[in-house]
């Protein structure tokens, strides 16, 4: 090789079929469609939000056929979709019958009571402890605000959603990552129940947005005592209202 071919390196290889290499991803263009998600991840979702939000109410039986026809695609996926929802809980299979929606059983409100009480107690604590509770506090009365905005029931799902934002920036606030981690596993649980609580008792709206404001204010406070007392009161006000019906 001379001097000059040296001065200059060789340009980089193109991604043309002779190269033998996988072409380089390209960007999207301004405007080009965003590629399709996958089919089995269409599905999930679209089964899954409607479990979570009660369209699909706990005991109602769905076809693969009827999930297939309304999003336009094969069984395969579908099928694929109700294996992952049934590892979850959600779902209870029946071959060549379809997919029962389990229905929240009271064995799981109260366990799911027991252990929101048992971590936003001890998140409670220990943001009071370290002298952060007016900050975290403030944080919470923001997704509060949010809360206040919405109108239910059109956008039930959206408050049972930031219901579960509202207690979740208070573990996170705690700074234990084992714990939050814990707790995120409970998201589903808890968006389905505050969902199906609204649906059965409307009225529950008022009372979950008073209970927060106090929640708050018992933070800003620094009373852990009274926090617990309290939290016990609004989790089981709201689940309770699962098995009252």
């Amino acid at each position: 090789m001379s001097t000059s071919d040296r001065s200059h390196p060789p340009a980089p290889a193109t991604d043309s079929p002779a190269t033998g290499g996988e072409p380089a991803p390209q960007p999207l263009i301004a405007g080009e469609p965003t590629p399709q998600r996958p089919a089995g991840e269409r599905v999930y979702d679209w089964v899954k939000e409607r479990i979570l939000d009660g369209r699909l109410p706990g005991g109602e039986l769905l076809s693969e056929g009827d999930a297939a026809a309304a999003l336009n695609l094969s069984r395969t996926p579908v099928r694929e979709a109700f294996l992952r929802l049934e590892v979850e809980g959600l779902l209870r299979l029946y071959p060549k019958r379809g997919a029962l929606v389990v229905p929240v059983s009271p064995d799981e409100v109260d366990e799911v009571t027991e252990a929101r009480i048992l971590l936003e107690s001890h998140a409670a604590e220990r943001v009071i402890d370290r002298g952060d509770a007016d900050d975290v506090a403030a944080r919470m009365r923001t997704v509060l605000d949010r809360q206040r905005d919405l109108d239910v029931p059109a956008e039930r799902a959206r408050f049972s959603a930031l219901d579960r934002e509202f207690h979740a920036t208070l573990v996170d606030a705690a700074g234990n990552g084992l714990i939050s981690h814990f707790y995120s596993g409970l998201h589903d649980r808890q968006v389905r129940m505050a969902t199906s609580a609204l649906r059965r008792v409307p009225d529950r709206r008022s009372e979950i947005l008073t209970e927060h404001d106090n929640l708050c204010t018992l933070l800003e406070r620094g009373d852990a005592a009274g926090f617990r007392t309290a939290l016990t009161t609004h989790i089981s006000g709201t689940h309770g209202a699962l098995l009252d019906s």
